[in-house]
Formats: C-alpha cells, sequence, structure tokens
C-alpha cells in the first residue's frame, strides 16, 4: 500500500481539528459557570456534571482494556 494515499486524509483531518478546535475550547468555561452558579443557588447540577465527566472517563479505558484482555486471551492460546 502506498504511503500518499494516507497522507491527504490524515492532513484534511488536521485542518479540519485546527479550525474547528476552538468551539469546542469556548464551551468549557461557559460550563463552568453554569455550575457554579446552579451550585451557589442551591443546585445540584454539578454533581450531574461531575458524574458525567468520570462516565467519559471511565468509557475508553473499558473499551480498550477489554480489546486488549480478549487480544491477550487469542494470543496466549497460540503460543
Amino acid at each position: 500500500m502506498s504511503l500518499r494515499k494516507y497522507i491527504l486524509p490524515i492532513v484534511l483531518v488536521c485542518i479540519i481539528t485546527t479550525l474547528f478546535s476552538a468551539d469546542i475550547m469556548a464551551q468549557c468555561p461557559m460550563c463552568r459557570m453554569a455550575a457554579e452558579s446552579n451550585l451557589e443557588n442551591g443546585g445540584s447540577a454539578a454533581k450531574g456534571l461531575n458524574y458525567g465527566i468520570l462516565y467519559m472517563l471511565v468509557v475508553p479505558y473499558l473499551v480498550v482494556g477489554t480489546i486488549g484482555f480478549i487480544w491477550w486471551k487469542n494470543n496466549r492460546r497460540q503460543l
């Protein structure tokens, strides 16, 4: 397989990611301010936000760990 075939999609993904990264990063302070104001008024939205962050943190590790375990188990059988 030729390396040239992969260069154009990689460059396009890098350019698109760079163009839209400012919009993505702008949401972080907005969420923090909303959670702080809700917490000051006696709300519990900040707890839900924290649980959502933990959920998004754990899921990729579980997926990669499961794939790694299956790969390890299949590789061990072949030896």
